[in-house]
């Protein structure tokens, strides 16, 4: 059963923890000029996170949209069999995908998260001291430089919200180093215009490598979208009163987009479920008196729309609570 709820609650008092004793207007001037960086979709000529007030910012205006996101993708990831014991997260910064990772698969023993920051990997291993699961409390945060990685190898390998940092020789790089370590390989990037597009390139090179896809396609064919639309998807953010001042928010919660892949190596998906979903919810789904109407993704490669109605009885009853990024019922 997924822990993410209680790592969330768990995540949240750590950062509050982490903020502490810094000086609030450094931490909003900080986190300024990470909003300004993260709406660019330039490589980054620089490390993004300079210093330890911006590591300090970075944690406590980013990192919980990005567990949210790499939480929803992990579960997803988890329900078709994949039972990892070791992770190896790469430019993982402060640890996001690594608690992602320790709330959806209870199997997991060792998880390594490697990046070029010290600054951040001190932060995550401060994070991480008094965690519950004994997989993120015992984690390695290791200093490693893109093209450069140690000679590591996982169950499970995760790239999250890095390839927009680099040219499209790095992310190609990147995607390669994680293929050659991992048996799985999930990759998430911003649910935006471009993001959807690195996804697509990612989408690519694991196919023609013979990797099988385990989310979110129910197909391997191109991406039946239509131009000018992509493929995203939203998860819940609920805000710490520290996150609502750094964003200058009142609302307690915010969506995060986001938009992912993931893959298993030729070989991994025969200890795995098989079954592909009938079809991939693509939007809000439009619940009307007596049916449900979806824009989904269909395991024959097409995109559209699907109506169930009550006559459907118990797939209507599913339909009535399913919701965007679900599989359709």
């Amino acid at each position: 059963m997924s822990r993410t709820p209680a790592y969330a609650a768990e995540l949240r008092t750590a950062l509050t923890r982490a903020v502490r004793g810094i000086d609030e207007r450094d931490l909003t001037r900080a986190t300024a000029a990470l909003v300004s960086r993260y709406r660019s979709v330039a490589p980054a000529s620089a490390p993004i996170l300079a210093s330890r007030v911006h590591v300090a910012a970075y944690a406590a205006y980013r990192m919980p949209a990005t567990h949210a996101a790499l939480s929803r993708v992990l579960v997803d990831v988890a329900g078709r069999g994949l039972e990892p014991r070791s992770m190896l997260d790469l430019g993982g910064g402060t640890g996001a995908a690594a608690w992602a990772a320790a709330g959806a698969f209870e199997s997991l023993e060792t998880i390594t998260v490697l990046d070029q920051v010290e600054d951040a990997l001190d932060l995550g291993r401060e994070l991480v001291a008094d965690a519950s699961s004994p997989a993120l409390a015992s984690a390695t945060f290791r200093r490693a430089v893109a093209g450069s990685w140690p000679e590591l190898d996982a169950d499970l390998v995760t790239v999250s919200y890095v390839l927009s940092e680099l040219d499209e020789a790095q992310q190609d790089a990147l995607v390669a180093d994680a293929m050659r370590r991992g048996r799985a390989v999930v990759v998430a990037e911003p649910g935006t215009p471009d993001g959807y597009a690195r996804v697509l390139r990612v989408r690519s090179v694991l196919l023609r490598a013979g990797w099988t896809l385990l989310g979110p396609c129910p197909h391997s064919a191109d991406c039946p979208l239509a131009r000018g639309d992509w493929c995203h998807f939203a998860a819940r953010v609920s805000r710490s009163a520290e996150h609502r001042r750094l964003k200058g928010g009142e609302l307690s919660y915010e969506d995060e987009k986001f938009s992912w892949v993931a893959a298993a190596a030729p070989g991994v998906l025969d200890t795995l479920t098989a079954e592909v979903s009938s079809g991939r919810i693509l939007r809000h789904p439009l619940k009307r008196k007596g049916f449900v109407e979806f824009q989904v993704c269909r395991p024959d490669g097409t995109a559209g729309r699907e109506v169930v109605s009550k006559k459907a009885g118990e797939r209507y009853r599913g339909a009535r609570d399913a919701d965007w990024g679900d599989a359709l019922p």
